[in-house]
Parts: C-alpha cells; sequence; structure tokens
C-alpha cells in the first residue's frame, strides 16, 4: 500500500469574510468547514496522514473546537508561515519518513468529490503529480496594457482548483527553492523545476469558500448533498 499524505493548507486570516472568525472555522450546514474537508479526505482513506496547517495562535481555538463538536478523525497541526508557499513548505517539512504521495488542499474547499481526491492520488502515483482542473463556462478577454481587450478561446483554458497531489521526493524538491512572485499554487512550483503537470478533471462544486456570497451557496451544496443521500 502506497503511504499517503495530505496537506490542508488553512493559514490565513480570513478577512474578505468580515466575519468574527476567520472563514476555515465559519459552520456550513452545522459544522465547521475545515472539519468538513478534513471529513471528506478520511472518508476516501482512512489511513491517510491528515496534516492541518494552521496560524500557530489558533492551535488552542481549532482544539477547542474540536472539543465542542466532537470531532475525532485523527489529524496533525503544523504551524503556517507567512505566504501560502510557506505554509505548504511546513507541511512538506512534517511529512513522515517514507510517505510517498501527498494531496495539497485548500482547507476552505470542503466540497471536493471523493472520486477526485482518488484519481489524483492514482495518477500522480504514474505520472507525478495531478491537479484538477474544470472547464470555463464563460466567455472570456485578455486585458492589455493599453487598456484594450480582445478574445480568446475559452476551451483553451482551465480553472484550477485543488487537491494538487505529487510524489514526494519531487515536490520537496520543487519547494526546497527560494519563493518567487509566480508561484500562485503548488503546480506552478512543480512547474519551475522543468516538470510538466498532469490535469485530472475537478468538480464544479469544489468551491473556495473565501466571502459571504461563498458561505452561502456552500450552505446551499450541503444541504443539496443531505436530499441527495
Amino acid at each position: 500500500m502506497t503511504n499517503k499524505a495530505a496537506i490542508l493548507v488553512a493559514g490565513g486570516k480570513g478577512t474578505r469574510m468580515g466575519g468574527p472568525v476567520a472563514k476555515q472555522y465559519m459552520p456550513v450546514a452545522g459544522k465547521p468547514v475545515l472539519m468538513r474537508t478534513l471529513s471528506v479526505f478520511h472518508k476516501v482513506d482512512p489511513t491517510i496522514d491528515l496534516i492541518l496547517v494552521l496560524p500557530e495562535s489558533d492551535f488552542l481555538y481549532w482544539e477547542e473546537l474540536c472539543a465542542q463538536f466532537k470531532f475525532k478523525i485523527p489529524h496533525r497541526l503544523v504551524a503556517g508561515g507567512n505566504s501560502r508557499f510557506q505554509s505548504v513548505r511546513n507541511g512538506l517539512h512534517s511529512l513522515k519518513a517514507g510517505t510517498e504521495l501527498v494531496a495539497i488542499h485548500d482547507g476552505v474547499r470542503p466540497f471536493v468529490a471523493e472520486s477526485v481526491i482518488s484519481e489524483s492520488f492514482e495518477v500522480a502515483e504514474h505520472a507525478g503529480s495531478a491537479i484538477a482542473v474544470i472547464a470555463l463556462k464563460d466567455s472570456i478577454r485578455k486585458l492589455r496594457d493599453d487598456g484594450k481587450s480582445f478574445y480568446e478561446e475559452r476551451q483553451y483554458f482551465r480553472l484550477v482548483q485543488t487537491p494538487q497531489t505529487f510524489q514526494v521526493d519531487r515536490i520537496k524538491k520543487a519547494f526546497a527553492v527560494t519563493e518567487l512572485q509566480q508561484f500562485t499554487d503548488d503546480a506552478t512550483v512543480y512547474e519551475n523545476q522543468g516538470w510538466q503537470v498532469t490535469l485530472i478533471s475537478g468538480n464544479p462544486q469544489n468551491i473556495k469558500i473565501t466571502t459571504p456570497e461563498d458561505l452561502g451557496y456552500a450552505e446551499f451544496i450541503a444541504a443539496k448533498q443531505l436530499s441527495d443521500r
């Protein structure tokens, strides 16, 4: 059996949400966002090493939340850094010896499909990487510095999600570099080594909860999932 891990990154302060607590701790259908995300990965594989990257100042609050909600899924806490890159690197440094594959996932994407997680590990095992993406529905235009714009063929573009799953030895090597401005996600860090990423189909419901509007849509998704069971 391949030794697998998942690093769930939630190192941000959640300032765009404007609420009393960061978005990752807010309840969706009665359950904090991060607990929903951890639960999906645990359901896919109960043996997976779950690593939750949080601001160190939030550790006690998170432990209190787990006690309040009687949340028992095993996971480890790792302190986040000053950027997503640094938070992911901290998570990678905490991997247990012998871990072969790691999924890196936004903690505030609680509706990732179990099938997407499973496929990401299967593809990364032989291809080196697996990046979840979805097709664009809307037409797109590219803006130029002079203010003009022009049409682009949307079939040549994809919206990037997480998980982004990798062979551990490769992604550790990729993150052993100085952080660069063009590192917008883990795939760009991987590509910086000259390696091509492999794309897999994500799921449209796998939204990143960053605004109050997202939270409202998340409540709708959670209610629909409940009714579909």
